[in-house]
């Protein structure tokens, strides 16, 4: 069996990991990524606020070194779902099992107005690049602005907000400036009343204005103003933005997609192509963006692939379980654990703040990186 995993994120990093661990070289596994690293979302923040450089983050793919994987440096320029092959920079790739993990993209021509006069801190160019603006900023107003739901770690804004209080304190300019958050949910992270409740508190005492149930819908660089989309002007000195989502311009171009992300069984993650599977940020699952997830969705797929091979019985199907760790501020990191797919409706428990947390963050982020990179 060959299967051809498109990106090398949770998902596909996960998947070609487990594949690797159960069959080894009676399974033929084809790893694509355009990049040459992995890097932890959560990383972009340390790069951001100073805490850490992007070299030290960076995890190379050529230390992938698993049986029956081989990873491939090509930019997916075309994909057939009917006959599962994929046109790369490099090639053709023929596939019995085709699994889309390519994340999602930022759409920055989606906000008009937010390439001109913002900032983005997801990608890894925009969490460098305001590294180099923030010790610039001196006073005013920052806003930390969505432009669109679904976005990736829905935490992140307000992780931003709190850790941008702190590192104003320490440079003490924090008297100096104003600090406003604007998300277009009701709550920080709406599955789970005590973990809102904990960061819209942990907003109130350090005076960070909250602005729920909004989204930035354009910014006047002229002006210096976000827009938002009850019409809502709210001047900015310097904006943070989280641009609008979608998938991949190539993953669209396939036909695989509708309203944006590619739908799936919510269970199985197979798409309506026979062979073809979606994992993680790419795909219409009913769980957050976020790298736990796809991590947990391709633990089904490998399964179930898994289970093939062998000749036995598939998994129950994907759960839709989580733990997401949430930055406080102050050398605290908080958890939330996450269900949203076994009951009637979503449901989260929330884990007070702790330095303990701290290292058992560390420890997610270490255990990945020796499992998958051997570091």
């Amino acid at each position: 069996m060959r299967v051809v995993i498109l990106g090398a994120g949770f998902g596909g990093l996960e998947l070609a990991t487990m594949l690797s661990d159960a069959l080894g070289s009676d399974i033929d596994v084809v790893l694509i990524d355009k990049n040459d690293s992995f890097v932890f979302g959560y990383s972009k923040l340390d790069v951001l606020f100073g805490r850490t450089t992007m070299d030290a983050v960076r995890l190379p793919y050529r230390d992938i070194a698993k049986p029956g994987v081989r990873f491939l440096q090509e930019k997916v320029i075309a994909i057939d779902p009917e006959a599962r092959v994929v046109t790369t920079d490099a090639g053709v790739h023929e596939a019995d099992v085709l699994v889309v993990a390519l994340g999602a993209d930022y759409d920055m021509d989606a906000t008009p107005g937010l390439a001109e006069a913002g900032n983005e801190f997801y990608s890894v160019a925009g969490a460098e690049r305001l590294a180099e603006v923030l010790p610039t900023f001196s006073g005013g107003r920052a806003v930390i602005g969505v432009c669109g739901a679904p976005f990736k770690c829905p935490p992140a804004p307000s992780e931003a907000a709190l850790l941008l209080h702190d590192y104003l304190v320490t440079r003490g300019i924090r008297d100096a400036c104003e600090l406003s958050i604007v998300i277009p949910f009701g709550t920080p992270v709406p599955p789970s009343p005590d973990t809102s409740e904990a960061l819209v508190t942990a907003f109130a005492e350090r005076d960070i204005e909250f602005v729920p149930s909004r989204r930035v819908a354009s910014l006047d660089a002229g002006r210096s103003v976000a827009v938002l989309d009850d019409g809502t002007e709210m001047p900015f000195d310097l904006f943070l933005g989280v641009p609008r989502h979608t998938a991949p311009d190539v993953v669209i171009a396939s036909g695989i997609t509708e309203d944006r992300y590619v739908p799936v069984n919510s269970r199985t993650l197979e798409t309506k192509f026979p062979g073809v599977y979606a994992v993680g940020d790419v795909a219409t699952v009913g769980v957050p963006k976020a790298g736990v997830f796809a991590e947990g969705a391709a633990r089904v797929v490998a399964d179930t692939l898994i289970a093939a091979v062998r000749g036995d019985e598939g998994p129950d199907g994907y759960g839709g379980r989580g733990s997401c760790y949430i930055e406080f501020g102050a050398g605290r990191i908080g958890r939330v654990d996450v269900d949203f797919l076994s009951g009637p409706k979503p449901t989260g428990t929330f884990r007070e703040p702790s330095v303990a947390l701290v290292a058992e963050k560390q420890e997610f982020g270490s255990s990945r990186s020796a499992r998958w990179f051997g570091r």
